[in-house]
């Protein structure tokens, strides 16, 4: 578009002479912040901010490779740019008109559409199973995309919130989708009487409006919407629903590393655990208390909570790992985050590995850890695999004490200390072997993907000619994908 501006510029300025032309592109700071003791209303505050955000200040200018001095000059002392804050760009400034290459209709040169299976739990045969009798058999482990997201934690919801025998609905949204079936089952839970709690994010960056516009149309049907504790973003994914039945109450939950988004529920890879354990709905019960300004809880039964629980419970099971390796028990720690930073958990990674503890992550983004290091980290291996679908889950195994847990929380300050995250541990052994079986795909020696060094630069592995050699490879997803659908091509 920028190269079909520039050739008719002198139809855009008739009668003047057009000296040069180059392209830039400002990115300015879209952070703000409002003050939750004062503000009275907080979604008006909120919108008076996003109002200024496209003046926010610049903090990065990037230019054609071709601009000459004497114009970055001009735009680093119009626009109040640092010059260490630009960047000369050898060809397109905005990727994203790629997309209309993507969306020509050339199926041969695309992925073949996957469709993700229905978990054998919900299996239907007439009409969708009931999922709450479903649940009362056993704990039910999901794996998007692989596994459907609609006829698995959407049916959830929306089965609750018809079922005269569900009482309540509480339940954290973080991003969703523009025409969210999950806030409409939340909606039509509340207009059908039921006590309904959502504790709606308004602070999810560049999903606010979509949040403010879903939280007045929330509180419109009756629905209790709540914004969470001042200071904390809450980030965590769950789910609680109560339901009579007989002279008893039972609860029902979701917790998971995913949005309750069903179109980010097709590209991004996470897992979720649907259990009616009255361990874990209890201490749902307990967090959902403590976000609508109920109680104050800083410790759980069961879970472990951001930001009171998350980094002293990671941090005691790699310690807890080292003893037990110390004692000649086999010892394992495998992770799987989308970004580990922390420095408390590293140096616990770090001391478990000089233990001789094998440490092996999967990171889909930032590492502050160096892998492979004499001395410090010989132990230890990181790697990330890119494919079709965004890496997102977050997934622990510990094996000395032969834990796996799963959650929203990334190794990060942020999660750690300004979020409210929920881990939760997966205790069913049918459902621990799947993820034993994520891990070990993932970690398998011919799996194809970048495996980070010790200097910090990432390697392809196998190399990329390795398919011409008659190395064997093995892609990841693909596994995964005929693993839950082996009939579909």
């Amino acid at each position: 578009m920028e190269d079909l501006i520039a050739a008719h510029l002198d139809q855009l300025f008739p009668g003047m002479e057009v000296v040069e032309h180059h392209s830039f592109r400002i990115t300015r700071n879209a952070d703000f912040e409002v003050d939750e003791d004062r503000d009275e209303d907080l979604l008006q505050a909120l919108e008076r901010e996003l109002a200024r955000r496209r003046f926010g200040s610049p903090v990065r200018l990037e230019v054609s490779d071709d601009m000459t001095e004497h114009m970055l000059e001009l735009l680093l002392r119009e626009l109040d740019v640092d010059p260490g804050d630009v960047i000369q760009v050898p060809g397109l400034l905005d990727l994203s008109c790629l997309w209309q290459v993507y969306g020509v209709d050339r199926p041969l040169l695309k992925d073949a559409p996957y469709v993700p299976a229905t978990p054998p739990a919900f299996g239907e045969r007439e009409t969708p199973r009931n999922v709450f009798a479903a649940l009362r058999e056993g704990d039910v482990l999901v794996h998007h995309p692989y596994d459907s997201f609609s006829t698995s934690v959407q049916r959830f919801i929306e089965q609750a919130a018809a079922d005269p025998q569900v009482l309540a609905i509480k339940q954290t949204l973080y991003r969703t989708s523009g025409d969210s079936p999950i806030v409409n089952a939340l909606i039509d839970a509340a207009e059908a009487g039921k006590q309904v709690v959502a504790l709606v994010e308004i602070k999810a960056r560049f999903d606010e409006q979509a949040n403010i516009k879903w939280a007045r149309a929330l509180e419109q049907a009756g629905v209790h919407v709540v914004y969470g504790l001042i200071g904390l973003k809450t980030h965590c994914k769950t789910c609680l629903v109560v339901r009579r039945e007989g002279a008893t109450i039972r609860r029902y939950c979701h917790i998971g590393t995913g949005n309750y988004n069903p179109k980010t529920a097709r590209l991004y890879e996470d897992v979720g655990l649907l259990t009616a354990a009255p361990e874990i709905g209890a201490d749902l019960t307990d967090l959902f208390n403590s976000l609508t300004g109920y109680s104050r809880k800083a410790n759980y039964r069961n879970l472990l909570v951001a930001p009171s629980s998350v980094r002293s419970g990671i941090v005691e099971r790699i310690r807890r790992e080292t003893e037990l390796a110390a004692q000649g028990v086999p010892a394992r720690i495998r992770l799987k985050a989308n970004a580990i930073v922390d420095e408390q958990i590293i140096d616990a990674l770090y001391r478990a590995s000089q233990a001789g503890v094998p440490v092996q992550i999967v990171v889909r983004g930032i590492c502050g850890l160096r892998p492979g290091v004499p001395g410090m980290s010989d132990n230890i291996e990181v790697r990330s695999i890119l494919g079709r679908f965004l890496e997102h889950s977050r997934i622990m195994h510990f094996q000395a004490q032969d834990e796996y847990w799963i959650g929203s929380a990334d190794m990060m300050h942020r999660n750690l200390d300004r979020r409210v995250e929920v881990m939760a541990q997966v205790k069913d052994p049918k459902l621990r072997e799947r993820l034993a079986v994520v891990f070990d795909s993932a970690l398998d020696p011919a799996t194809r993907c970048w495996v980070l060094q010790p200097d910090g630069s990432w390697a392809a592995q196998p190399s990329p000619d390795a398919d011409s050699r008659g190395v064997q490879v093995r892609d990841h997803q693909e596994f995964l994908m005929r693993l839950r659908r082996p009939n579909q091509q």
